[in-house]
């Protein structure tokens, strides 16, 4: 979800209720790119994220500190001499821009009252923080030289302003056509304020661009995102993919009103935060409900700051345990390419050694019949008293019959070596395979980094990788997955090998159910009875956790294996996790487990 006008528009109202005439207590610049202010208001305190991250520039209220570097970088030390206890007069969004203008009152050396504007832009890769006096830059969080940028230069002692690299309007100028026109924050300083949009300026802008209707609605007006643009679409009532040039009349018609009245939604500043999530995967965000996606499930929250709390942190979370996870990954998939070379080569291998019974029977029928073989022949045709079908058996015609009998026999040896040797290798191979295949599902679900540690130490007693520092394990700190199941029971879904066995055979007692998906890797998930008999409810939430925590988990169906604890083996000397059972239940269901509640 791209960080649009809308969200921008969102966080401003939200900013004006707390921030507007609170006092800046704090300044501080955690990261190079990023400010956090601590303002106090209304006998409240308050922190301003404040974030000009190239990848993932931010603008929200939280409640967590960070710890700042012991010497502060020079553009916080302006910010401190000059704004250390200023007063917040107004925070405004010009049009619907991605940026944020917070007018602050402080007083200067001589003790006059001075005003200064502290800018935000949120522009992706050209997102800046720029600290202005009046429309003079006195520093930024980045300096952009003419080198870098014809458009703009942001340095000090440059003038300020928007740079209008689009042919892009303003979607504001079209409330002048309501009857009643709210007035709202977004609107101020807008540059094209005065024009008067109608309807046909509407339908003209969208038609002069030969591209599907959505991508014209934010290539055409600031403020949107694809996402939104789809949404306004789908709310006409229209498909997105086809160009407005293409739709008729009364269409576009439709598309006109649903814009004004989100318009209209946004400049009364009625927004309804919420997080879409899939298969309880953040998936996009915005500040106004997104109906097109009315078959996931959505969150609503109680301000905007909280939906990028949240819904950031997810992702950066997982982005985080993806990135720590990548040499272990790394390791998993190397040794599974190695051996599922090897176990195809053996199973060639093992195909070639089913000739082996035919060299014996060659060599018995040549010691049976060889005695009438005439020197020089290239085959002889003979009974096969197995069969009691006549065979030709090929010769050498520069040995005797016992001769080549003794070569088929030393062939049918050779071969049946093989495969007495094949027979155990593959089934070690395959088991390493499946072993390998578990420790790549583990690292699929793995949340947090003390997930990974346990993951690590299982690949170090397999002798995929050398343990450092000695001998000495590491601390264990990562616990199985813990719900709840809507009856009321404890089910309990393993991160890995060494909690999928810990679950099963420390944790289960006999009468306890056990659930796993059929025939891949996936956790065990182990469901607490105390004696009582679970209802059908509970076995289908407890399927779907083993359906999600398996390899299926994005399968419309998942087959799940479900059986009582005791009836649950595991073989001498096999691999952690592995595990055996001859009767069992089955079912196949989905992997929505949204409905679950997870006990942290």
């Amino acid at each position: 979800m791209a960080f649009d006008g809308i969200t921008i528009a969102s966080i401003v109202k939200e900013l004006n209720q707390h921030l507007t005439g609170g006092r800046i207590y704090k300044i501080a610049q955690p990261e190079p790119d990023e400010l956090l202010l601590t303002i106090k208001n209304n006998a409240s305190q308050y922190r301003l994220l404040l974030s000009a991250d190239a990848s993932l520039p931010l603008v929200y209220l939280t409640g967590k500190n960070k710890q700042s570097p012991l010497t502060a970088p020079g553009f916080c030390m302006l910010l401190r001499k000059h704004l250390q206890n200023a007063r917040i007069l107004d925070i405004a969004q010009p049009g619907l821009e991605r940026i944020i203008r917070i007018r602050l009152e402080h007083l200067n050396e001589m003790g006059d009252l001075c005003q200064k504007t502290l800018v935000i832009e949120i522009m992706g890769k050209h997102s800046n923080i720029i600290f202005c006096n009046e429309n003079m830059i006195i520093d930024s969080i980045k300096h952009i030289s003419g080198l870098v940028s014809s458009v703009r230069e942001v340095l000090p002692g440059r003038e300020y302003f928007i740079p209008q690299t689009q042919d892009k309007q303003n979607p504001l100028s079209f409330l002048d056509s309501l009857p009643e026109t709210p007035s709202f924050s977004c609107r101020a300083e807008t540059p094209d304020d005065s024009i008067h949009r109608t309807a046909q300026d509407f339908r003209e802008k969208l038609t002069s661009m030969p591209m599907p209707l959505y991508k014209a609605l934010y290539c055409a007006f600031t403020g949107l995102s694809p996402v939104m643009a789809q949404e306004i679409c789908f709310r006409a009532g229209l498909d997105g993919d086809i160009p407005a040039g293409s739709q008729p009349p009364e269409a576009m018609e439709r598309l006109y009103d649903t814009f004004l009245s989100l318009l209209a939604q946004i400049a009364a500043g009625n927004f309804a935060p919420n997080i879409i999530y899939e298969k309880k995967m953040p998936v996009e965000f915005a500040a106004l409900p997104l109906t097109l996606y009315a078959d996931k499930e959505s969150v609503s929250f109680d301000s905007i700051s909280e939906v990028l709390e949240h819904y950031y942190e997810e992702k950066s979370t997982l982005t985080r345990i993806r990135q720590k996870s990548t040499d272990l990954r790394r390791i998993v998939q190397t040794a599974l390419e190695r051996n599922i070379k090897k176990y195809d080569l053996q199973c060639r291998q093992m195909k070639d050694t089913e000739k082996r019974e035919k060299y014996r029977v060659y060599g018995e029928l040549l010691n049976t019949y060889g005695y009438g073989v005439e020197p020089g022949a290239k085959s002889m045709e003979a009974l096969n008293y197995y069969t009691n079908e006549m065979i030709t058996i090929p010769l050498d015609d520069t040995l005797t019959p016992s001769e080549n009998a003794k070569k088929y026999f030393d062939k049918y040896g050779k071969l049946k070596r093989t495969f007495e040797a094949l027979s155990e290798l593959t089934v070690e191979v395959k088991n390493e395979i499946e072993h390998l295949e578990s420790i790549a599902a583990a690292l699929d679900i793995a949340l947090q980094e003390e997930d990974l540690v346990q993951i690590r130490e299982e690949l170090i007693e397999s002798g995929y990788i050398r343990r450092k520092g000695g001998n000495k394990k590491v601390k264990i700190t990562s616990r199985p997955f813990h719900y709840i199941s809507s009856d009321g029971f404890h089910m309990y879904v393993g991160k890995n090998n060494y909690q999928n066995d810990e679950l099963t055979f420390k944790l289960a007692v006999g009468s306890d159910w056990w659930f796993h998906a059929k025939g891949m890797p996936g956790s065990h998930v182990i469901v607490k009875t105390e004696g009582k008999e679970l209802p059908d409810r509970t076995f289908e939430e407890a399927a779907r956790l083993a359906a999600w925590y398996s390899k299926g988990r994005e399968q419309e169906k998942v087959e799940i294996d479900y059986l009582q604890k005791k009836n649950v083996k595991k073989p001498n000397g096999s691999k952690p996790g592995f595990v055996v059972y001859y009767t069992n239940f089955s079912m196949a269901i989905d992997s929505d487990i949204s409905g679950l509640k997870q006990i942290l």
